[in-house]
């Protein structure tokens, strides 16, 4: 008879070291996972409230915001308005993975699965990670960034240094490269050349700004639209790049923030585009490995209904008039997108044939899965991959919701073949990056002027931006440019629709 990993509830390091190999054995063996080495951590709820401050790393530098998160965590918590997870994972190598202390063995059982196998295979395989990110790096570029925030404040003060801060986290989700071409990033060399601009600061000096007319009598034309936008580099949509290249009264160590928040803005950059096959992948392996080990005998039949219990709850998708129904939950979609995926690879209809028929039958189904697992992103997993079975199940339907026709909501997608294909690519686009962040770019300066930045917002389907919120982050950035900056949006047709013009804010004679 198999020998059981853990009886009841309580467990120890002992108990730890065992259920980790026994998912090990079946990740790797029966799965055919691909995994970076684990590091696994327990914490108390009070350092989970506290990762989750600083949105989840280990290694943070300090700022408001985080204690100001704290709080209100903390304050959800203790009165019993929100519970916490189970665990959080960390892409980097050695894959780190927090663990609740308040779990039972089942659940630490589950998150194990879940997080140092599912989550970890991947963080490694997954094209978007591996073109945009740097495991090997990224702790020690966060340990880095702590002491170099920290020197800062010493230096130049906590206030100065925060109104830097401020200014780069609200500029954070526009301090992105979207589109591959660059070079790979490498944490370590960054904070090499980090170190030799510090050791250099005293001389640097950016040419550019020499070429700015300083008498009245200069016209526009005195520096041509061609030279100066590839002076510039524009037009330009990762703004903090911008802003740190081509500020003219930024200090070195203001740069050196920008460049470190865009650093780790490029790092989540993967996660918010793969939110529904990273959760997919870690839920189906982590349902995977735990029916295994029953099915082997590690855990009994009370621990089996304990975890069926958890993973209903994660799995639970609302119905659309329940109030807690907030869209689709991505644990849900993913995971049974993953599932449909083996029946189709397994046992297929003559529907899946004809909408999959390069893996519909073809009975290898972890090769298949492991390949959409590195080759696809959200909008082009269920573009993809989502059938009419599922949308079925999910009994999805388009609505059309257009403010300008008289006629008011319209059903536009129904369950036959077109209406299916509709739904599924309407899906798709929800998770686009390109159809749901702000498409924002510098598009020129007035440097023979008031110096002026110009930003285009290229709107899509009539999504402009709010008003309030476009002020707040337009005054965030005409800060760290120091002067006026005006963010024009225009339609498809290059029609301007709406110009909002913001100037700088004084700055505190401790940073001029």
């Amino acid at each position: 008879m198999t020998e059981r990993l853990f009886e009841g509830a309580d467990w120890d390091f002992r108990t730890l070291q065992r259920i980790t190999d026994a998912c090990e054995e079946v990740a790797l063996k029966d799965l055919g996972l691909d995994v970076y080495p684990n590091q696994i951590e327990v914490i108390t709820a009070e350092q989970m409230l506290d990762a989750y401050s600083s949105v989840g790393m280990p290694l943070f530098y300090k700022h408001w915001s985080f204690g100001k998160h704290f709080a209100y965590h903390e304050a959800s918590y203790r009165k019993g308005l929100m519970g916490l997870a189970y665990e959080i994972v960390i892409n980097s190598s050695p894959c780190i993975s927090y663990l609740m202390e308040e779990n039972t063995a089942t659940m630490q059982t589950l998150v194990i699965a879940h997080a140092a196998f599912g989550h970890n295979h991947f963080f490694k395989n997954n094209y978007l990670f591996k073109q945009w990110t740097d495991a090997e790096g990224i702790l020690d570029y966060l340990d880095f960034a702590k002491n170099y925030v920290m020197q800062c404040e010493e230096r130049y003060g906590r206030v100065e240094v925060e109104r830097t801060l401020d200014a780069a986290h609200a500029l954070m989700s526009h301090g992105i490269d979207r589109y591959p071409g660059k070079k790979k990033l490498d944490l370590r060399e960054e904070e090499k050349r980090a170190g030799r601009r510090r050791q250099h600061e005293e001389e640097v000096f950016n040419d550019l700004w020499r070429t700015v007319p300083k008498g009245a009598s200069k016209t526009r034309s005195a520096i041509s639209l061609e030279r100066r936008r590839k002076l510039l580099g524009l037009p330009q949509e990762n703004l903090l790049y911008f802003l740190e290249k081509s500020a003219p009264r930024l200090a070195p160590w203001q740069r050196e923030l920008l460049r470190i928040v865009r650093h780790i803005a490029q790092y989540f950059y993967p996660q918010s585009q793969t939110k529904v096959m990273n959760e997919g992948t870690a839920t189906y392996v982590h349902y995977r490995i735990m029916t295994k080990l029953h099915q082997q005998g590690r855990i009994s039949d009370g621990n089996f209904l304990e975890f069926l219990g958890s993973h209903t709850n994660v799995v639970f998708q609302p119905e659309f008039d329940d109030p807690r129904y907030s869209g689709f939950n991505p644990y849900a979609l993913g995971f049974a997108v993953m599932q449909d995926i083996e029946r189709i690879v397994t046992n297929p209809e003559d529907e899946d044939r004809e909408w999959f028929p390069d893996i519909a039958g073809k009975g290898d189904v972890m090769g298949v899965l492991r390949d959409v697992w590195a080759n696809y992103r959200d909008e082009s997993f269920i573009g993809q991959f989502l059938s009419p079975k599922l949308m079925r199940h999910f009994r999805m339907f388009h609505l059309h919701d257009d403010p300008e026709e008289r006629q008011g909501i319209r059903v536009d997608a129904i369950h036959d073949e077109r209406g299916f294909r509709r739904v599924r690519r309407e899906l798709a686009r929800q998770h686009d990056v390109g159809f749901i962040d702000a498409n924002i770019e510098v598009v020129d300066v007035d440097l023979s002027g008031d110096r002026r930045l110009i930003l285009h917002h290229h709107v899509i389907k009539g999504s402009q931006l709010n008003e309030t919120d476009a002020k707040r982050v337009l005054q965030h950035l005409a800060d760290l440019w120091t002067y006026d900056v005006a963010l024009i949006e225009v339609d498809a047709n290059d029609k301007v629709l709406r110009e909002y013009v913001v100037s700088p804010r004084p700055i505190p004679a401790a940073v001029a």
